[in-house]
């Protein structure tokens, strides 16, 4: 916008697209034929549900649940007002969500952009991968493409689509190739985007594609300043004509200049101290109490997935034992775990090994008062909360983390001065690091050391670190993350993208009108480089 007066205008008026795998709400069928709504707890439905207020916003998301399909079934095709967000699920066929979500989404995506397959063995791509890729991912991303275009296609007002994560690549592309430059879309990468090596796992066809749809975009949203180059670095590797012209934070590919951009997504202050507030976290929190006793408590919090380096976190806890025998008895590991993607083989395995490892830690070191390692599996929010009040130290030890809103909500709420142990692979490096400890995930003796070292540290320096994270935490909420993208997004324009660009280059309308049927230009040709 030209002006102050057109920015604020245009700020108020916009309407807002989210689009994402879950959606905001789910839904319970009851037997009079209405529904029970329950609100999601993850800081996007945070951020939007006071978004909300001030703008319309129209999300669309997959009907994950028996509920939710049978809610968007007596819904239709017209989005519905649900608490100030007018919702629309998408009903899809079950084997095509199946191949979208469990064969491409997760694993194949995930692991290569967690860096975490086994590449002597894995990944390997298959006629049934590729069938999954064409039927489901493929296929998937454009219906929400299609759903999010017949609903804004007569808007007479800035429409800005925000595309959530790793399962929604392609919908960029797809949406451009609709609609042209009448949108702008601003996609937002959740998980870490790791470099151009880490791509070479995919195939040319599918990589391109994704590359190609991203690079549809206005500008990109990503957790870190990191993951921001590796995408551009990304891009110049693997797609010919793609330049970044020196720059560490734009890419110009075919008539557009696209920004990636650095938002570190936050948590709801507000909301998680209520929580710690709330009288059943005061029960929670008083029963910790009492089965924790008088001991040291070192607490991690985690899904259980490999990123998270929950194994490795029990060695270091092993290697601290052993090389310090004086915590013995003094000190207890409490490790909550919520159970995630249990449908995929490898995060069955992983759980396996590491109730194997506590047991045996268990059976070695324990006495007649004391337990060194408590695992409890399950989804408890309030618990979670509980724990973090109480904790003397925090283990966040991934070995690729997005961000990892676990240590926000510690710093936030705990009332013992509790030291952060943190992963330099962690999102949050970058913005905690300072006052935390900091570990290679990989390194397990090193860790342990650092386990040591927050035990044993001075109460002065324990407060002085927990309170100048409490007050970063305090000043960086989820509103302003979302914010800053739909403030960033509003500014840009479609025009300005294209005279950033040599004026020869073909249009970013006409490219994407040639889309094939697996989402890749047709003209398209890979980086001879890759």
């Amino acid at each position: 916008m030209d002006t102050a007066s057109d920015s604020h205008n245009l700020e108020r008026d916009a309407l807002i697209v989210i689009a994402s795998n879950r959606g905001p709400f789910s839904f319970k069928a009851k037997r009079d034929g209405s529904f029970d709504v329950q609100r999601g707890s993850g800081g996007l439905v945070t951020a939007l549900g006071a978004l909300a207020e001030r703008h319309e916003v129209l999300w669309v998301a997959s009907a994950l649940s028996a509920g939710d399909r049978r809610w968007a079934s007596a819904q239709g095709t017209q989005p519905q007002n649900v608490e100030g967000i007018r919702l629309r699920l998408i009903r899809s066929e079950r084997q095509r969500y199946e191949q979208y979500y469990n064969v491409i989404s997760n694993p194949l995506l995930w692991f290569i952009q967690h860096q975490l397959w086994d590449t002597p063995r894995n990944p390997s791509i298959t006629y049934e991968t590729w069938r999954a890729w064409r039927e489901g991912y493929v296929g998937i991303n454009k219906l929400f493409a299609d759903v999010i275009a017949e609903m804004v296609q007569g808007a007479d007002r800035p429409v800005v689509v925000f595309p959530q994560d790793y399962q929604l690549y392609l919908v960029p592309g797809f949406l451009r190739q609709r609609l042209g430059d009448r949108v702008k879309i601003q996609p937002f990468v959740h998980i870490p985007w790791p470099g151009p090596d880490a791509w070479r796992l995919l195939p040319v066809e599918m990589r391109t594609a994704i590359l190609f749809s991203l690079l549809m975009s206005d500008q990109i949203g990503f957790q870190t300043h990191k993951d921001a180059f590796n995408f551009v670095q990304t891009c110049r590797f693997h797609l010919a004509d793609a330049h970044s012209r020196g720059s560490r934070d734009t890419i110009h590919y075919m008539g557009r200049a696209v920004k990636a951009q650095a938002y570190p997504i936050s948590i709801d202050v507000e909301e998680v101290s209520a929580l710690a507030d709330e009288a059943q976290t005061r029960l929670l929190k008083s029963q910790l109490i009492n089965a924790t006793g008088d001991h040291q408590l070192i607490l991690r919090i985690d899904r259980i997935e490999p990123s998270k380096n929950i194994l490795r976190g029990l060695e270091a806890f092993r290697a601290l034992l052993e090389r310090h025998p004086e915590h013995r008895g003094r000190v207890q590991m409490l490790a909550l775990l919520v159970p995630s993607r249990m449908e995929v083989d490898e995060y069955q395995s992983y759980l396996r090994e590491i109730m194997a490892e506590a047991g045996l830690m268990n059976a070695e070191y324990s006495d007649e008062f004391w337990e060194p390692v408590r695992i409890i599996v399950g989804h408890n929010y309030h618990r979670a909360i509980a724990a973090m009040q109480l904790y003397d130290v925090l283990l966040v030890n991934p070995v690729a983390d997005g961000m990892n809103l676990v240590a926000k909500e510690g710093a936030l709420v705990n009332q013992k001065d509790g030291v952060l142990v943190l992963s330099e692979h962690a999102g949050v490096f970058y913005e905690l690091g300072d006052e935390a400890l900091s570990v290679s995930p990989f390194d397990i003796h090193s860790t342990a050391e650092a386990l040591h070292h927050a035990l044993t540290m001075p109460v002065e320096e324990r407060h002085r670190r927990a309170e100048t994270l409490r007050q970063k935490v305090r000043g960086a909420d989820v509103r302003r993350w979302f914010y800053a993208q739909l403030e960033d997004a509003l500014r840009a324009s479609s025009s300005q993208a294209r005279n950033a660009s040599t004026p020869d280059t073909p249009s970013a309308t006409r490219s994407a009108a040639s889309l094939t049927s697996e989402g890749v230009p047709a003209d398209s040709t890979p980086n001879p480089k890759a």
